[in-house]
């Protein structure tokens, strides 16, 4: 049918132009109300058309602005098709079936040649679109089935691939009499490997006596060679990232770690062992008589699961786990007997240089002893505790070949598995928890007990940050990987040097004691210098394994607060300026106008300094000033001005300049597509909490909650309050005032950076050692302070100063600290630890417990295992509550925004107080966040937690609510600063 509807002016669009060449149109509309000119002229239509058609006229004309109907590409095109099939054809004239309000629209019977030409069309383009879309979808298919079955090997096969590596490695010397060029950790690894596995061969067919039977039966449970390469990977990695002062690894923890590793081996081979043979007896089951009833009614029962989509119901139907926990005890003895195999196989050679005069010296790997507690020196009686020491001449070469140590929880080839509960979720078959409660069983209780549907938003939020898909930078890597191979110590990266050791040049009693001093210094930061070469290997390590790769994720957990982490610990994007250098989104969106002015904001963002003090519009100008620097470092990074070298977040600084020059040097600079997450994060996001809180206008100012003109910066404000209070001290009596000695050497150093981390961390209970501390670190990077008591001195002043300029901006923040933590105290009274909700439904119970030892003997040595006790430790109950309840609200805050985000189509990364998204959608994430933060506020979140202490606690009295003032919340919709 053709569709004509009557107006003011003719417009004829006509759907099929030459007879001969239909196109994709078979519809048209027609507005007149004058007779349109082609139906007097017969010229211009064909034959088969009614010539002399009167159309009615209209009682009110109304100009219709109508448009063609979608030809077949469009999605909805059956639905149009259908309801043309239901209208109806005028036989005898158009008054048979229209009514007074439907005189406006005529049908008009189609000649039959263009039904047919139209269907026919119509068919062939549907069917083309479908077998494209068909093709796409079975790519697709088959690309994630792949890269699902890698997941899973290297979940399950990892260890096994270990083994298969070193037995290989042993054939090709055996056969080529030559030890193969290997690393030097490798080389290592395969001298230990057949040694040790004929040692547990020989303990597993060893008959069962008085010492062994402890861990007899768990000793059998994997095989030899596999069981070797855990105990040799897991005490490396443990040496690498353990106590580095000492150079070892504590004897309980190392035992507990493998015994963990084994335990979770036995129980994925277990499970596959179990899918292997139920796959059996299925296949082997032709059809249903042969199958018993109780099967054919489970059979039954879990395609109807499949069906409606309940796949956690089904797999608990057809997966019986008989697997039981072994527990601490059975790991950490299992564990001692592994650790002293190791120690009784395992040698290392000196170097050559060391032995020329004499035969080669070959000495024992690892060697067991004990150890007093740096805090009971002096004590009667003194704790001792062993510990496992590696020889100097593998701790030497160890942060060379960190990346051959085996890294278990790497980033996910395909999504992580929705979380359905505490241990549902995450990674496909490695052990996964929601939240890492360290063997708080009342807070494991808390979350298994927790409603499904209570807790849906926050596996929600969880999924959708597991569900960012992230790849590898290779622009930035190759950067690192050349400055890395020329030694580091530039844009932030370790020296791969230690600091020399100083020479004792005399023999004066007074000299020898500096030498002691300066030589105990330099120890320990070449000891530090190790940690972070072994930290900086593996971070490259995975970057080099997951370069290639298309995309890879990381599925997240929580902490007992609420806060949400990657489940994988080296590369991620809560890590340092090199990690987050390395890492971008998979997905890449054109900048757009929008875009292109928020990277150039984040470019300016990330050079810092004073810079981020700026208003936005000053930041723009501070970019467009340095173009050139930018283009510079873009094209030239290593041998150019360096300009990204002098940013306060180097690599992602050069990540930028490269992703602004990509645009400005494109003839289309907003199509340009960029993978760059752009943040915004928080002004001091824990006192923007406590400011919403308390609802005080002038700390809510303080944080930008309240619209500025530019940024308000709390730290100078409190470097300001800190400088007026020692300038005043600095003015008095050093015979009556001992401070004033200690002010006049602080004056000209106290700035932003000075107070800024204690600030930071004052909302989330810092305490007065904390900020000694802090400010003690800020005072040696100054290096003006050359004596290490006076620099003491300084650092607890200047503590202790920062500290009371912090009360008098912050009244309101501190008063509803002081009413948390008299709250907990009334609880902790009782023995009972705090526990509250947030406005997501997450339980959380403080997990401060007097610790209980429980002493088990292994072969190794006696072992003192700490067990959660009864009885709560009221005083850390009491100072932990004000800010994990703190943390709480933030994580709660960065889940709604990250749900938000989804919903919105946007792709959303949160490290706690600073979100990322891409350049083109910040100014959609930044509406969202606000909305999230307004909408979380708004609640009576204060009212509400003292009403669940007095439900759950009815005998005991809670003190009054703070008093609070009148800001509106509603103000922080039109902050630019708030979140920038």
């Amino acid at each position: 049918m053709a569709l004509v509807s009557p107006s003011s002016i003719a417009q004829i669009n006509t759907p099929w132009g030459n007879s001969k060449s239909p196109k994709k149109h078979n519809f048209f509309f027609i507005s007149s109300t004058d007779p349109p000119k082609f139906l007097h002229n017969p010229t211009l239509f064909p034959s088969s058309f009614p010539h002399a058609l009167k159309l009615p006229s209209l009682y009110t004309p109304i100009p219709l602005h109508l448009h063609p109907l979608s030809d077949s590409t469009d999605d909805n095109f059956t639905e149009n098709l259908q309801e043309l099939g239901n209208l109806q054809t005028i036989p005898k004239g158009i008054s048979q079936v229209l009514t007074k309000e439907s005189k406006d629209r005529v049908f008009i019977r189609d000649p039959p040649w263009i039904s047919a030409l139209f269907m026919k069309n119509f068919y062939y383009r549907s069917k083309i679109k479908e077998g494209f879309r068909l093709e796409y979808q079975e790519i697709e298919r088959r690309k994630y089935n792949l890269l699902r079955k890698r997941q899973i090997e290297a979940e399950t096969k990892a260890w096994q691939k270990m083994v298969e590596e070193y037995k290989e490695l042993e054939r090709e010397m055996c056969e080529k009499k030559l030890a193969p060029n290997l690393p030097y950790m490798k080389k290592l690894f395969l001298g230990w490997f057949e040694p040790l596995k004929n040692a547990i061969e020989k303990e597993q067919k060893a008959k069962v006596t008085k010492k062994k039977s402890a861990f007899a039966p768990y000793i059998d449970c994997l095989p030899a060679d596999k069981m070797a390469v855990i105990v040799m990977h897991r005490i490396m990695g443990l040496l690498m990232m353990g106590e580095k002062d000492d150079r070892c690894v504590r004897v309980v923890e190392a035992a507990a770690q493998i015994g963990i590793a084994i335990e979770q081996e036995v129980r994925i081979q277990s499970f596959l062992d179990r899918t292997k043979k139920s796959q059996r007896k299925l296949t082997s089951a032709d059809n249903e008589e042969q199958m018993s009833t109780e099967t054919i009614l489970l059979r039954k029962r879990v395609k109807s699961l499949l069906k409606r989509n309940r796949i956690s119901e089904a797999q608990k139907l057809v997966k019986s786990d008989k697997f039981k926990p072994w527990g601490r005890d059975i790991q950490a003895k299992l564990g001692c007997r592994l650790i002293e195999l190791l120690i009784e196989t395992a040698y290392v050679q000196p170097p050559v240089s060391e032995t020329s005069d004499s035969p080669p010296d070959f000495r024992p790997a690892f060697r067991h002893t004990m150890k007093i507690s740096a805090k009971d020196y002096g004590q009667h009686p003194v704790k001792r505790y062993g510990v496992i020491e590696c020889d100097p001449v593998i701790y030497s070469g160890l942060d060379r070949s960190a990346k051959h140590i085996m890294v278990q929880y790497v980033p996910m080839l395909v999504p992580p598995k929705k979380w359905r509960g505490y241990d549902k979720g995450g990674y496909l078959f490695l052990p996964s928890f929601l939240m890492r409660t360290h063997g708080s069983r009342q807070q494991q209780n808390a979350i298994k007990r927790a409603p499904m549907k209570q807790m849906q938003r926050v596996f929600e939020a969880l999924d959708t940050l597991g569900n960012t898909k992230w790849r590898v930078n290779r622009r930035i890597l190759n950067i690192v990987e050349t400055i890395w191979g020329g030694g580091g110590n530039v844009a932030g990266l370790v020296n791969r040097k230690d600091v020399p050791i100083p020479e004792l040049l005399s023999d004066n009693e007074e000299e020898i004691k500096k030498w002691k001093w300066k030589a105990r210094k330099a120890r320990k930061i070449n000891q530090e210098l190790h940690s972070l070469r072994c930290d900086t290997e593996l971070k490259l390590s995975v970057a080099r394994n997951m370069k290639d790769e298309e995309g890879f994720y990381y599925p997240h957990n929580l902490d007992f607060r609420g806060r949400a982490y990657p489940m994988h610990p080296h590369l991620n994007h809560l890590s340092s300026d090199l990690c987050r250098g390395l890492l971008e989104f998979a997905e890449g969106r054109p900048l757009g106008k929008s875009g292109l002015y928020w990277l150039k904001v984040h470019l300016a963002n990330l050079f810092g300094g004073s810079v981020k003090k700026l208003s936005h519009d000053q930041r723009l100008a501070f970019v467009e000033n340095h173009l050139n620097e930018v283009l510079d470092s873009a094209d030239n990074p290593l041998n150019g001005n360096q300009w990204w070298l002098k940013a306060e977040d180097p690599f992602q600084c050069l990540a930028a300049c490269i992703n602004l020059s990509e645009a400005l040097k494109s003839s289309s600079p907003y199509t340009v597509i960029s993978h760059l997450p752009i943040h915004q994060d928080g002004s001091c996001n824990g006192l923007q909490h406590y400011a919403a809180l308390g609802k005080d206008s002038m700390e809510a100012a303080a944080v930008n909650l309240i619209a500025g003109d530019k940024p308000a910066d709390v730290y100078s404000e409190i470097a300001t309050r800190v400088r007026d209070i020692i300038r005043l001290d600095s003015e008095k009596d050093p015979a009556t005032d001992p401070n004033a000695i200690v002010a006049k050497l602080l004056l000209d150093q106290v700035d932003r950076k000075l107070v800024k981390q204690t600030v930071m961390t004052s909302v989330y209970g810092v305490t007065y050692v904390g900020a000694r501390e802090q400010i003690k670190r800020r005072l040696e990077e100054k290096g003006l302070i050359a004596d290490d008591r006076l620099l003491f001195s300084a650092a607890c002043y200047g503590a202790k100063v920062t500290m009371a300029a912090l009360g008098e901006l912050f009244e309101a923040a501190r008063g509803i600290m002081v009413w948390l933590g008299d709250c907990a105290k009334v609880i902790a009274s009782e023995n009972q630890p705090v526990r509250w909700t947030t406005p997501l439904g997450l339980p959380i119970v403080q997990p401060y417990f007097k610790s209980q030892r429980h002493i088990i003997k292994t072969s190794l040595q006696v072992l003192a295992l700490q067990r959660e006790g009864d009885s709560v430790e009221a005083r850390k109950q009491r100072t932990a509550f004000p800010p994990n309840f703190v943390h709480s609200l933030d994580s709660t805050h960065m889940m709604m925004t990250a749900v938000a985000c989804r919903d919105a189509g946007l792709q959303f990364a949160g490290v706690h107080d600073s979100f990322w998204t891409h350049a083109c959608d910040v100014g959609k994430m930044n509406q969202i966040l606000r909305e999230k933060f307004v909408e979380l506020y708004s609640m009576p979140i204060l009212e509400n937690l003292l009403e669940s202490f007095q439900t759950s606690y009815p005998s005991l009295t809670f003190p009054a609510l703070p008093k609070r003032g009148d800001f509106d919340l509603r103000e922080v919709l039109e902050s630019p600063y708030f979140f920038n």
